[in-house]
């Protein structure tokens, strides 16, 4: 019995379903994904994949996005880097993660979370930006045209350090709210609302500087879409 459970372990573990990992159920939505990046970056797509790696720290795999430039030109003025979890499109959701901040302050400083992602011209973004202006430290939507700050309320600024922070957004698709916390999940530092995409991808990444994301996790509802055809 132990060596058949041992196995199961290791099974659940390739797939990221690991007893030691996240609960199965948040806020009443199921575990969807799990990644430490320990198995590669086969479950990523991205925006321009020259600019992200993985590296080793401590033992611990880490995804580096290492490099500022891009050789990714959105259609319309919106992030440049973007990775998407693959074949994941959700509606309702809860989207957790660690990332740090690698590039030298400044006001416009960033990571960024991407939910609702249905095409390069149509989805939403939250810029957790140093210090906030109407182009930054927002919730923003990208709807065929250059990004539309969407926020009712936000923070004076996300307060990045050379450390580790912790990330959480939750999504409510029938009612179209938006939450967005940094560090402490106990309130959120920004709060939308907008029922424009009721599904879509997720996923991480910065406008134009540089980070490091480990440990994330996907709870909520799977929704099946028809392909889309690529745009022009």
């Amino acid at each position: 019995m132990r060596k058949w459970l041992g196995t199961v372990g290791l099974v659940l573990t390739w797939w990221g379903w690991a007893w030691a990992d996240p609960p199965s159920q948040k806020w009443g939505m199921p575990l969807l994904f799990h990644e430490d990046f320990s198995r590669g970056l086969q479950r990523w797509r991205f925006s321009d994949p020259g600019a992200w790696r993985l590296i080793r720290e401590e033992g611990n795999f880490l995804l580096d996005q290492y490099l500022r430039r891009s050789r990714y030109r959105p259609p319309f003025r919106s992030p440049l880097h973007i990775a998407l979890i693959r074949h994941m499109v959700v509606s309702d959701f809860v989207l957790e993660a660690r990332v740090r901040s690698t590039v030298k302050d400044y006001p416009h400083r960033d990571a960024c979370l991407f939910f609702g992602y249905q095409s390069p011209s149509r989805f939403y973004y939250v810029h957790l930006g140093k210090r906030t202006d109407p182009h930054a430290n927002q919730v923003f939507i990208v709807n065929q045209a250059p990004r539309t700050k969407i926020s009712l309320r936000t923070s004076p600024g996300t307060p990045w350090s050379s450390g580790w922070h912790r990330v959480r957004i939750v999504r409510w698709a029938s009612s179209g709210r938006i939450e967005v916390y940094f560090d402490d999940f106990s309130r959120p530092v920004m709060v939308a609302q907008d029922r424009t995409f009721t599904w879509g991808q997720v996923g991480i990444g910065t406008f134009d500087d540089t980070t490091q994301w480990d440990d994330v996790t996907l709870w909520g509802r799977v929704v099946l879409v028809a392909p889309r055809r690529k745009e022009k």
